[in-house]
């Protein structure tokens, strides 16, 4: 996935932990027994405005066993906050969808 430029900087970078979902789509496949359905940008995400904010990533990933995960991520709650007026962007979201298709909203922070 490729980052797309904004008026301030790109969209789609970590600024920390940058070994978290930076491996090739096909190595993380290939290690582990998950496949990865989509790894998007949120197009628009980022909050409107003249200096508006990089946009989010969509990680989609189907588990093909059992597994336990653990999960650190940030902004569910509050917004991304914008500057030099722009506005907030839009807060990322966590979701297990299950066997039987109910979708479950889980916290920022998980095992």
């Amino acid at each position: 996935m490729g980052a797309r430029p904004t008026m301030n900087g790109l969209a789609g970078v970590h600024t920390h932990m940058t070994n978290s979902m930076n491996t090739p789509v096909e190595a993380l496949e290939h290690a582990c027994p998950v496949r990865v359905v989509r790894y998007s940008l949120r197009p628009m995400s980022g909050g409107a405005g003249r200096w508006r904010g990089g946009d989010g990533v969509v990680r989609e990933v189907r588990f093909l066993t059992k597994a336990q995960i653990t999960v650190l991520s940030d902004r569910r709650v509050f917004p991304p906050y914008g500057l030099s007026g722009g506005e907030d962007g839009q807060r990322g979201r966590n979701v297990l969808i299950k066997k039987d298709g109910e979708a479950e909203e889980l916290p920022s922070k998980f095992t």
